[in-house]
């Protein structure tokens, strides 16, 4: 296990040791666990893109005969009677 130093100001970790202590908990301890989190997240970085086209995909499929082209101009959306 590797031990780290981290700088912060009085306040911040003030406050740190607030939260800690209300969670039964060590800063440390808050520390480790959100930087645990951290590399959880990286380790399935999420292909937004990919999941842009699937659903866009998913919308196709459901409704097929809509097409982009179909929408109105703004000219004729905001037209008034």
């Amino acid at each position: 296990m590797k031990n780290i130093t981290v700088a912060i100001d009085d306040e911040t970790y003030r406050r740190a040791r607030v939260v800690a202590a209300q969670r039964d908990a060590s800063v440390s301890a808050l520390v480790k666990k959100y930087l645990c989190s951290l590399t959880e997240e990286n380790s399935a970085v999420r292909d937004f893109k990919k999941e842009h086209e699937d659903l866009l995909d998913s919308i196709a499929q459901r409704h097929p005969r809509f097409k982009v082209a179909d929408n109105l101009s703004r000219e004729d959306l905001y037209q008034r009677s």
